[in-house]
């Protein structure tokens, strides 16, 4: 793609995004994100039913009556973006590609954090860690992710959910804020790595879905083709039965995906490519105020 295409597409991402972040998600990312602790801010003079353990008493001593410390949430977050690229979320066919959507997603939460002057990194990842972007601030470096959003190229197309959440467990040592954005399509268990993540960190699951992945439409035979393995079959969606047996797999994996982030107590949303993701999002962040 040219320089300036994906310029006119970075700026559009930007536009659309940027706005979400600040009309809509501003109070609520606030609320539903919270600091690393709580911070000195100053010192003022003991009242009737403050806490002695908070005395100063270095100033308490200077002044003779006295003082104690008073502390304010330490607002400042690190926020990681862990992306899956792998071939799976090139599909899409209705509205928009899964990575389509992800990558608007990632976008807004990425403005969400640095209005709250928040940090933000990115770790991209297949069947192995594909690029680490470190956390930074500001605009700058919010247009550069989501150029990479846009265009990465990743050398695997398989998945491997495990490899990624070990790589960020090991790799962001102070806690964070940490959103998986995926459609969790892999057929190894990730439980373990993920409960130790989140027991570091605030690890966010945000699944991205297409419709014809649980409702395969009635079209007569139609040739499937593995965006991961790069295998093909004909398959004959006219028989009820094929269409059952696509949604039963399908509702198969929710079920142990559900499972899999009750037990690791991670919170979590579904999105599906034709619908609103705002809304969802939004639902995420009531949940945790």
């Amino acid at each position: 793609m040219e320089t300036n295409d994906i310029l006119k597409k970075v700026r559009k991402i930007e536009i659309k995004t940027r706005g979400l972040s600040a009309n809509i998600f501003a109070g609520e990312y606030h609320s539903a994100f919270k600091g690393r602790g709580m911070a000195f801010a100053e010192v003022r003079e003991y009242q009737y039913g403050d806490d002695i353990r908070d005395i100063e008493w270095n100033v308490t001593a200077r002044f003779g009556r006295p003082f104690i410390k008073v502390f304010e949430e330490e607002r400042e977050l690190t926020v990681m973006l862990l992306v899956d690229v792998s071939g799976s979320l090139e599909f899409g066919t209705l509205c928009q590609t899964k990575r389509e959507m992800q990558t608007e997603i990632a976008a807004t939460l990425a403005f969400s954090a640095i209005q709250n002057n928040d940090k933000i990194g990115v770790i991209f990842f297949s069947d192995h860690v594909e690029k680490f972007i470190p956390p930074k601030k500001g605009r700058k470096h919010i247009l550069y992710i989501i150029r990479e959003l846009l265009e990465f190229q990743p050398v695997s197309r398989k998945t491997d959910i495990s490899a990624a959440l070990e790589y960020f467990t090991e790799a962001i040592k102070r806690r964070c804020t940490c959103f998986m954005i995926s459609d969790f399509i892999d057929d190894k268990d990730f439980r373990q790595p993920l409960t130790i993540a989140n027991r570091k960190h605030d690890v966010v699951a945000v699944q991205v879905y297409d419709r014809r992945i649980a409702d395969l439409p009635n079209v007569g035979l139609i040739k499937m083709h593995d965006l991961e393995s790069g295998h093909e079959a004909i398959i004959d969606t006219s028989s009820a039965k094929v269409r059952a047996t696509q949604a039963k797999w399908w509702k198969q994996q929710c079920g142990r995906l559900n499972e899999t982030f009750a037990h690791s107590k991670v919170d979590n949303v579904s999105v599906r490519t034709d619908q609103d993701y705002v809304s969802a999002l939004m639902a995420l962040f009531a949940k945790r105020t």
